[in-house]
């Protein structure tokens, strides 16, 4: 890019997951374009997470939930004014491939640059798109979101840019929660669909074997009824309280192993640079990026990541004494 203080737009607008995962391109692009304006398009139930990123310039809430949830015309042709309004920009790049991103993108003023209908999750996507990149939907989620980007804005690809990465999130004081000079275990015991969670039960055993305190990170009521399932059953474990995102970035910051199903909050421990174990079932490996410290245990299922079986809940057959025998390993 011929600029050297370019106006860019990021639309990555769910899921949490997703965007923590997507959230290492600001440095990237900070370190080629350290000028650059760089707002990010999010639904607004996860601009939280991003409001006040020191590498970010604005973060603009889309309310497409709300839109469809209250059928609200009026909010509609609001939000619309307002993408079209946006001043110009030099590179709009649609990091997620979804319909609704690219539609998003393609409001903005300026080119956009997203997944060829090839690579894309909806290939309608890419009818949308002035310039594409073809980056297989197999491909790791992480090594996916920097390619695009890097494509986009002439930047280099290498492994270095992933692996070198800051922590991706501010981080504040240590939770009072968190005692000091106690190693500390977080449990992300939910997720999304139930196929996606390891049993309560077999949560407990992990906890039980664990000389360490571990905090249970729930967010719904039936998690919670859960969490306090496992902590009566469990003397070691304790309930964590209800956080904001922003809140629950900086826990699980300053824990030294994080346990969890695939769901956002777990994903939180390798944007942070902390340890992780993530158990996967209906879903695999490819979507987190393993390091000697981020590690994955799967079932024995195989997985077609176009076309994901819910009722899959073979992460039930993973053994607690795996995990917890990594979990000592990391710990």
């Amino acid at each position: 890019m011929k600029n050297s203080n370019p106006r860019i737009a990021i639309v990555r607008l769910s899921a949490l997951g997703d965007i923590v995962n997507t959230a290492l391109i600001l440095q990237i692009i900070r370190r080629y374009y350290p000028d650059a304006v760089i707002d990010w398009f999010v639904e607004e139930a996860f601009a939280p997470i991003l409001a006040g990123h020191p590498l970010l310039n604005e973060t603009v809430a889309v309310p497409i939930k709300r839109i469809k949830k209250n059928k609200d015309f009026t909010l509609l042709t609001q939000t619309l004014t307002n993408l079209k309004n946006r001043p110009p920009y030099d590179q709009i790049i649609d990091a997620q491939g979804l319909l609704k991103s690219a539609v998003v993108a393609s409001l903005l003023p300026g080119r956009v640059h997203g997944f060829d209908r090839r690579s894309a999750r909806e290939g309608i996507a890419a009818w949308f798109y002035d310039t594409t990149s073809h980056i297989p939907y197999d491909e790791n989620v992480i090594r996916r979101n920097i390619k695009v980007v890097t494509d986009a804005l002439n930047i280099p690809y290498s492994e270095a840019l992933i692996k070198d990465k800051n922590p991706v999130f501010p981080t504040g004081s240590r939770p009072p929660l968190l005692p000091e000079n106690t190693k500390a275990v977080a449990c992300v015991i939910g997720a999304s669909w139930p196929s996606k969670c390891y049993p309560k039960e077999r949560f407990a055993e992990v906890c039980a074997k664990l000389d360490v305190p571990c905090y249970l990170i729930w967010g719904s009521e039936p998690e919670h009824q859960d969490a306090l399932w496992i902590a009566q059953h469990v003397p070691n474990a304790a309930i964590a309280p209800r956080m904001s995102l922003k809140e629950l970035v900086n826990f699980i910051a300053h824990c030294d192993l994080l346990i969890g199903n695939d769901t956002g909050p777990t994903h939180m421990a390798w944007a942070m640079n902390r340890p992780s174990i993530t158990l996967f079932g209906p879903t695999n490996e490819r979507m987190i990026y393993p390091t000697d410290k981020n590690i994955a245990l799967k079932s024995s299922s195989p997985v077609n990541i176009l076309k994901i079986d819910r009722n899959d809940f073979s992460i039930r057959q993973i053994d607690p004494q795996e995990i917890v025998t990594k979990a000592k390993e990391l710990l």
